[in-house]
């Protein structure tokens, strides 16, 4: 039998589809449904760069425009639906997913005592014990709470001192649990008090091969296709010999099946998906053609090399790039519009001000960029400036750019 193949517009449609993009950004976003729609995407990353709005409240807000930063917060800190760990950066992850992080608390244990000694300061094992009796008598803590009489150290962001060291290595191996953040800064507090007992850490045993197969399983249905490098990649606990051989015995087993993908340049590439994926692609109506500023962490994009494969289009984040050697800017926002990526677009939110200013924009090479495109794209920023809660937009001279 012939292995079957999508052609490039069925794969991103069936991609989009996963991330929740390829359907009209509408319908209600707080409480169950906003949960759904985490739960749906597996987690969203954190991230604490505010240039317009944070990463995680930009994802959000590009599928459910009614979204606002405070349905988020009272369903993680107020309903206790989601928990904040880790899968390839800090994140939001549905709580009921906790029991499948077992494994990744055991695993960052011995990962970061390992790792920690090296090039963090000495001492901060030796702070467990303390930070620990210190929130079971006062309660939650943030890092500025602990160590108060440690030596700061001069090494910048991440010279911390041994009890704020502690206090990361114990969330990060289960024993704390973050419940929330004043501003961004985490508050810690003891897993027992905030997890239901039966699912701490220690009270559930961790059965490696059952949570290896979970996570495979749940990372191949959030993308759709993907080798087992990239399933390995998605919540970041799978090691890739784990999910080469998950993918192996699920192959023989019926549970998957090897797909041929067109790329965008037409090149054909070999994945791992669903059987029968390639009618379910088929179904998926033609994404929205209103144009969208999708963040920099975007689920969809943050495998950049897959991005570029399936769309087409090259792009980094330049945060930690000198500033004679960006090519675009500090915090670029990539443009989705219908199933391709337009385009990228240099912006800031001015809040003293109350305005947001669009410095720069620069279409994709293949893209002719019409005056009705430019409609779009104010519309969309008039959108984003309202939920910035900004008066005003405001654009520099000259800001529509050639394509790089």
């Amino acid at each position: 039998m012939a292995m079957q193949r999508l052609n490039n517009r069925a794969a991103r449609a069936l991609f989009m589809d996963r991330h929740a993009l390829a359907e009209q950004p509408s319908g209600a976003a707080k409480g169950s449904d906003l949960l759904e729609l985490i739960r749906r995407l597996g987690f969203v990353q954190l991230d604490s760069i505010n240039t317009v709005a944070r990463a995680h409240d930009m994802i959000l807000f590009s599928r459910r425009p009614a979204y606002r930063a405070k349905n988020l917060k009272h369903v993680y800190e107020r309903d206790r639906g989601l928990f904040e760990h880790w899968t390839h950066d800090a994140a939001v992850i549905p709580m009921e997913f906790y029991p499948h992080w077992h494994l990744r608390f055991q695993r960052d244990a011995n990962l970061l005592k390992s790792r920690w000694k090296n090039w963090r300061r000495d001492g901060f094992e030796q702070q467990f014990e303390t930070v620990l009796q210190h929130i079971r008598d006062h309660g939650p803590v943030s890092s500025s709470d602990v160590g108060k009489d440690e030596k700061k150290g001069s090494g910048g962001w991440w010279d911390w001192h041994p009890s704020k060291t502690a206090l990361e290595f114990l969330w990060r191996s289960g024993a704390l649990t973050v419940i929330g953040r004043q501003g961004f800064q985490k508050r810690y507090d003891l897993t027992e008090r905030v997890i239901e007992t039966h699912l701490c850490p220690g009270n559930m045993p961790c059965d490696a091969e059952h949570t290896v197969d979970w996570l495979c399983h749940a990372a191949l249905d959030r993308l759709g296709f993907a080798t087992s490098g990239e399933l390995a990649a998605f919540w970041d606990t799978v090691s890739t010999a784990e999910a080469r051989s998950w993918c192996k015995t699920a192959l023989t087993e019926g549970h998957v099946e090897e797909i041929e993908i067109e790329c965008a340049n037409g090149q054909a590439r070999k994945l791992f998906a669903r059987p029968g994926i390639a009618e379910q692609a088929a179904q998926i109506a033609p994404a929205p053609g209103r144009i969208r500023v999708l963040s920099p962490f975007d689920p969809m994009l943050r495998d950049r090399d897959r991005s570029q494969r399936l769309f087409g289009f090259h792009y980094r984040i330049e945060v930690f790039v000198p500033a004679p050697k960006r090519t675009y800017g500090y915090y670029v926002f990539p443009l989705l519009e219908g199933d391709r990526l337009i385009g990228r677009i240099d912006m800031k939110a001015h809040r003293d001000q109350s305005v947001l200013r669009v410095s720069a924009l620069w279409p994709e090479r293949t893209v002719r960029w019409s005056d009705a495109r430019t409609r779009r794209l104010q519309a969309e920023l008039d959108r984003v400036r309202r939920f910035a809660g900004l008066d005003d937009i405001e654009f520099a001279e000259n800001w529509q750019k050639d394509p790089i």
